[in-house]
């Protein structure tokens, strides 16, 4: 049985903050209706052009069924009304006040299903000086603190590649939802769960925070990809542009394994090379010993070696190498799914392993693939008021076959 198979979710998210929490729920077994606006639907859906569904959606939408609905009519949202006291949860990540203009907002949720569970995430909150403007991932990664992290000491704040405001927050949402649900079973009553995208990077950052320790009045410097020598970056053959390995031996058994392996077992009696202070002031000496090294390796057999030996290594994937390393596809986690539309496609599938849950990765729904199956299943519309609403515009249907699984 699937961790989750009793539970029911009205996923009114978009783009990835939400989706990706509704998604990691669905990889659990979470019912998971997606309810998008007819005609238009998750403005992710349209980041590419002349592709049809972009695989920027296809990445955060699996699992999920897809009822296209228009909110802004009153008759459509008194179908979605009368669905809300079937499920468990609502989760949201509009801008502030829009669920209020539908005339759904937490009030008149709770109002009609005292036991609801309503999920808003929100840039800033929904309250505090901050709480109206937008934002998207990039904007909470700075202003929660992780651009001033990243880069190099005498260079600017720069933007990581992760999209951990958005990510970040989904899966803090996703437990915050489990929490709210467990707690549900035992009280019988629903409640409110709020994430802030700023807040959640602020929360991901807390170890460079710990590091104020250092000097409590200054803001924590960035340090590039050095930290405390020899953990850096070395450069590796043939020279492409990510043909690189980090290496991080944290303890003295893992320096002197790393020199041992580099071939300079000679050092491992030097007393000032196990000095950290001595090592941050010759950072650059210690580095181009080790870079000769790699430089004669490929990054793979350098991380081989290294971790080999017990020293923390790893090569630097790029997004193809990855799809493609066979440690993640012996675990299952690149996946292949089968998209009506796209056709066969690959992406990294569920991150949570449950020995006792096992739930198959199904591809993004089409936009109002399963309106009538959702109607029909929930409220036992009749197939003549289904097609009225659709002729109405009020359901939005997608008249593609289903897509499998491979």
């Amino acid at each position: 049985m699937p961790a989750l198979e009793r539970m029911k979710i009205l996923d009114l998210t978009q783009y990835e903050a939400g989706t990706s929490a509704t998604q990691l729920l669905a990889w659990l077994g979470a019912n998971v209706v997606k309810v998008e606006q007819a005609g238009v639907g998750d403005p992710g859906r349209h980041t590419e052009r002349g592709v049809g569904d972009s695989l920027y959606f296809l990445s955060f939408n699996a699992n999920k069924r897809s009822l296209a609905l228009d909110l802004r009519s009153s008759e459509g949202r008194d179908l979605f009304l009368r669905l809300l006291p079937r499920f468990d949860a609502v989760v949201e990540n509009f801008s502030l006040g829009t669920m209020e203009k539908f005339g759904l907002g937490y009030d008149v949720l709770k109002a009609h299903h005292p036991g609801v569970i309503y999920a808003t995430i929100k840039g800033f909150g929904t309250h505090g000086p901050y709480a109206a403007y937008k934002c998207y991932d990039m904007v909470a990664q700075a202003f929660g603190g992780a651009f001033s992290l990243t880069g190099e000491s005498d260079g600017p704040p720069l933007r990581p590649g992760p999209t951990m405001a958005d990510t970040g927050t989904g899966m803090l949402a996703a437990l915050g939802i489990v929490a709210a649900y467990v707690q549900r079973l035992e009280t019988g009553v629903g409640q409110q769960v709020e994430i802030s995208m700023q807040e959640a990077v602020a929360n991901l950052i807390r170890c460079g925070l710990s590091h104020r320790e250092r000097s409590p009045e200054q803001p924590v410097p960035r340090r590039g990809n050095r930290t405390i020598a020899p953990t850096d970056l070395y450069p590796c053959a043939p020279g492409g542009p990510n043909d690189y390995i980090y290496v991080m031996p944290v303890t003295t058994r893992m320096l002197d394994a790393l020199l041992s392996t580099i071939g300079r077992a000679d050092l491992c009696a030097d007393a000032d090379l196990h000095d950290p202070r001595w090592r941050v002031d010759h950072g650059d000496q210690i580095w181009e010993t080790i870079a000769e090294w790699t430089r004669q390796r490929t990054k793979q057999e350098a991380m081989e070696a290294l971790a080999g030996a017990g020293v923390p290594a790893g090569a630097v994937l790029d997004t193809s190498e990855l799809l493609a390393d066979p440690h993640l596809r012996a675990r299952h986690m690149v996946v292949t799914v089968q998209h009506p539309e796209r056709g066969a496609w690959e992406f990294i599938g569920p991150p949570i392993h449950l020995s006792g849950s096992q739930v198959a990765v199904r591809p993004a729904p089409l936009l109002g693939e399963h309106s009538r199956d959702v109607l029909e299943e929930e409220l036992g519309l009749s197939g003549t008021e289904l097609e009225r609403l659709v002729a109405g515009r009020i359901v939005g249907v997608h008249a593609a076959p289903a897509p499998t699984s491979v």
